[in-house]
């Protein structure tokens, strides 16, 4: 699973920073792509990129603020004109599904393949045989939704030498064997699949929270999560002011992740007045609090690996 960060502002664009969107490569797992939100000029960060918008099988959006969904009109439609024919499900707030139905009828826009809306709720919101993923109201000045997705455990490997030695042939026995399934040899010999299959192991979580003040919201969302991405629109001095807009600081950011037992913590949704040479500072606030804090920029991309992030 990869991270990819197309845009990583607050607000408004900045010549370091797009407004709100981030990509998870899903490729290995499913063979799709993610979207999580899609502010404005979206599908221009992704020309930059080895992204393939019909590979998007799925966009979330948190809510319905302008930095995070005036990209998609435009992605959409390109998804259109790059091949893109399979089905798209769009997950988001009350109010999404008329507004981009309206926008696309009004320019006459038309889609070459089908566009399934889920108006979100709190609660589990989607789940197949590998993922599930769940909602939360966080706490903004607009509707405002964060995301857990929890891979299911992972199927154990074949100890195909074991199983060998136990004198299962090559074959399809071997396949059962890997699919749980105890078999019986010619002569009558009972291989049981927990002998000769490694333990499943565990799948990720990851939780990416929308625009939200410091919350209790988003404490529970990111409980034990393996990666936590969270707006830190401000830095410490300005926890006041964060809150009256909605937002949060570097170090409240820390403290959720701190008290929900993350093992990564990525800050994300910068504002534009934190220059390059504020940052050191800036991640170094909140380090001070969770140690495992990285920042996140525009075309950063995190890859999660034998469960470590790098």
């Amino acid at each position: 699973m990869q991270l990819h960060f197309l845009g990583t502002g607050a607000g408004m664009p900045s010549k370091e920073r797009n407004t709100s969107a981030l990509m998870v490569k899903l490729l290995d797992e499913v063979s799709e792509m993610w979207l999580f939100d899609c502010g404005e000029a979206t599908q221009h960060q992704i020309l930059h990129t080895s992204l393939k918008p019909r590979k998007v099988t799925k966009i979330f959006i948190t809510h319905l603020h302008g930095d995070h969904i005036l990209g998609l009109p435009g992605f959409l439609s390109s998804r259109s004109f790059q091949g893109g024919d399979e089905p798209l499900t769009i997950f988001g707030p009350a109010g999404l599904q008329q507004w981009i139905e309206q926008t696309l009828a009004l320019s006459k826009t038309h889609l070459t393949y089908p566009l399934r809306f889920v108006e979100v709720q709190e609660g589990l919101i989607y789940e197949d045989a590998h993922f599930t993923i769940r909602a939360r109201e966080l706490r903004h000045v607009v509707p405002c939704y964060g995301y857990r997705i929890e891979q299911k455990d992972l199927p154990g490997e074949l100890l195909i030498d074991k199983a060998q030695a136990l004198g299962v042939p090559k074959g399809p026995l071997l396949g059962q064997l890997k699919n749980g399934q105890d078999i019986v040899l010619e002569n009558g010999k009972v291989i049981q699949a927990k002998d000769v299959v490694a333990p499943a192991k565990k799948g990720f979580t990851l939780t990416i929270l929308g625009d939200t003040k410091y919350c209790e919201e988003a404490i529970q969302l990111s409980m034990g999560a393996d990666i936590l991405v969270h707006e830190a629109t401000f830095d410490g001095t300005t926890t006041d002011l964060a809150a009256s807009y909605g937002h949060a600081t570097n170090v409240e950011a820390a403290k959720v992740a701190q008290q929900a037992g993350a093992q990564y913590l990525l800050l994300n949704h910068l504002s534009a007045r934190f220059l390059p040479h504020d940052l050191p500072q800036f991640l170094a606030e909140a380090q001070e609090i969770f140690p495992q804090t990285l920042l996140t920029a525009d075309q950063a991309v995190f890859t999660w690996q034998n469960n470590q992030l790098i």
